[in-house]
């Protein structure tokens, strides 16, 4: 396997989730893509995700939350970030980030206004995740 221009990608579920499958799935996915992934599990901090972030220069962070209260366990994210000096790393998001049914494009627009990059609903496929990647990263697909 060639490794996609060492990028670096800190995964873990935020709050007080333990659904753990989604994250197994997409660390399977990311490494076999390439990447190096550095899973920080689940019930994880912000503090948790920027540590893990900082030892290890990752690129991307990738937040997923199934449980519903994403939009609370995200906000300020983006903030933190800039404030530990990650302003240069990219921040997804995914998974059933809010409670009950809500509009997909309006729950999208407010994590992007979040500050994060991208955001995936619920049942994205981890080839989306993998080919966003490569776009923000330029690399080329073979």
């Amino acid at each position: 396997m060639v490794k996609n221009k060492n990028i670096s990608v800190v995964l873990g579920v935020i709050g007080a989730d333990v659904h753990a499958v989604g994250n197994r799935i997409l660390h399977h996915a990311l490494g076999e893509a390439g990447f190096e992934v550095i899973n920080i599990g689940v019930m994880a901090s912000q503090e948790e995700f920027i540590n893990a972030a900082i030892e290890t220069n990752a690129n991307v962070i990738v937040v997923s939350s199934l449980y519903g209260h994403g939009e609370i366990d995200c906000r300020g994210l983006k903030e933190k970030t800039v404030e530990a000096g990650l302003d240069n790393v990219k921040l997804y998001v995914g998974g059933n980030l809010v409670v009950g049914k809500q509009d997909w494009k309006e729950t999208e627009k407010k994590f992007i206004n979040m500050g994060f990059d991208r955001a995936y609903p619920p049942g994205t496929m981890p080839q989306d995740v993998i080919d966003d990647i490569n776009k923000d990263f330029m690399i080329a697909q073979e």
